[in-house]
């Protein structure tokens, strides 16, 4: 495949994704009965915010309820400053109900079941379509077209019956981060293969360094290191049809992967599964880590020294294969399957894939890239232009193992099964043979 010659091409290339993250609700308070993901706590997490319970805060007239998978963080406030916007605009009240995102994901299931927000965070593809099938999520094909919006885009957000479930906002991409001044401090060169790659995390080591730094506490962050490495290994093609269950977890190809992740794991930051992504961030924020393979969500954690931070595509492996493949997801929003506010809600999935929201949302000071090739791109960071720089070269785009695969397969099977490579990863043979019988008997339901 020829490379994209711009941003606009890129897009119209992008493949229909998948997607994952699982939100929490508002009507609905979930106690301690209910089960969730290892490590997420639930007290006092999920009060409502609206829908007409009694003593629920109840949502009044021309209020469309958002139920966010952010909270206490600058991601909340880019949620809160487009609902103020909006607001501005309209004069229709955003009540946003934030939950922690791992216990948003966690519970998705629960929330669709129970009385979910109008309007909640969610992502494109796989993990979109498959609640759409199941009659949990509204059909929003009024709220298209949508100017600006790929057609690319829109194929993403659309149910296997062809009607659209879903509304992109911003996309964002994978790769491999580090400080530039550290970089330049030392000598430390970008490296382009991973020969390169293993040499200079050695080099780091004799300078003091953890090469890696790393955190799987919460299951997810390690799923980017296997879709790198499945990707340079494996390829593309390979890489989706094992995430749609048609290739073997037990096979040679997949065994390979798990041994060059075995190799690299030295040089990643020990006791990993005790250890979020934020706080591994922070050994890097602090100079004592030298690079994090992460999503440019990761400058959250840089407010002071942004500018200090630079990232490279994970480096080669198989030149037959070469860097052409990342791991780019696309977030949005979804409706409920049966909103008090209709009318309300579409108005508001409308604004949200807007170039006016992708302003809003500027504002913060995340690297958001807007899905809308109509958004002002005069303040990005040089952060921001060069993970357009990188998704614009791609030649394909993968959204992320947890939003390319079915979500109790990569829930209920896939964390577990990283966590426990993680702490032992001598049991290749076994590990693979259980993930593979796993899979079936998923696949098969």
């Amino acid at each position: 495949m020829s490379r994209p010659r711009s941003e606009a091409e890129y897009l119209a290339r992008l493949l229909p994704p998948s997607v994952a993250a699982r939100p929490f609700g508002r009507r609905t308070l979930l106690r301690g009965a209910l089960g969730v993901g290892a490590g997420v706590g639930l007290t006092g997490l999920l009060a409502a915010c609206g829908g007409g319970d009694e003593g629920s805060g109840a949502a009044g007239p021309g209020t469309v309820t958002l139920g966010s998978n952010e909270s206490g963080s600058t991601f909340a406030e880019q949620r809160q400053a487009m609902a103020d916007d909006f607001q501005k605009r309209t004069g229709t009240t955003i009540a946003i109900n934030a939950v922690d995102h791992n216990t948003f994901q966690e519970n998705i299931n629960t929330y669709l079941q129970g009385n979910p927000d109008d309007v909640f965070s969610w992502f494109a593809g796989y993990r979109m379509r498959f609640f759409a099938e199941q009659g949990l999520i509204g059909d929003v094909t009024d709220a298209w077209p949508l100017p600006g919006i790929p057609e690319s885009f829109k194929e993403a957000s659309t149910g296997n019956d062809g009607r659209q479930y879903f509304v992109p906002q911003s996309y964002y991409p994978w790769a491999v981060f580090y400080r530039k001044s550290m970089f330049e401090q030392a000598g430390y060169q970008e490296p382009a293969t991973l020969d390169e790659f293993t040499a200079l995390c050695r080099r780091m080591q004799a300078d003091g360094l953890v090469p890696l730094a790393f955190g799987d506490k919460d299951g997810w962050p390690a799923m980017g290191t296997f879709d790198m490495l499945n990707m340079r290994i494996n390829g593309f093609d390979f890489h989706i049809n094992l995430m749609a269950g048609e290739e073997a977890w037990d096979s040679p190809q997949v065994k390979s992967v798990f041994d060059t992740w075995r190799g690299l794991l030295p040089y990643h930051q020990p006791d990993a599964l005790g250890r979020t992504w934020q706080e591994a961030a922070q050994t890097l924020q602090q100079r004592q880590a030298g690079m994090f393979i992460l999503g440019t969500f990761l400058n959250e954690q840089f407010p002071e020294d942004e500018d200090d931070l630079d990232f490279f595509t994970f480096p080669e492996i198989d030149p037959a294969i070469g860097t052409g493949a990342i791991d780019a997801p696309i977030d949005g929003f979804c409706m409920s399957a049966d909103p008090d506010n209709m009318e309300g809600s579409i108005a508001f999935l409308q604004y949200l894939a807007s170039p006016e929201a992708a302003a809003a949302a500027a504002t913060t000071g995340l690297p958001f890239i807007s899905a809308n090739t109509e958004s002002d791109t005069s303040q990005y960071s040089q952060l921001q232009l060069k993970s357009v720089e990188l998704v614009g070269q791609a030649e394909n785009i993968a959204q992320f193992l947890d939003r390319d695969t079915r979500p109790d397969f990569a829930s209920t099977v896939i964390i577990p099964a990283f966590q426990q490579f993680i702490g032992n990863p001598d049991d290749i043979d076994g590990l693979a043979s259980s993930i593979e019988a796993q899979k079936k008997s998923i696949f098969s339901s």
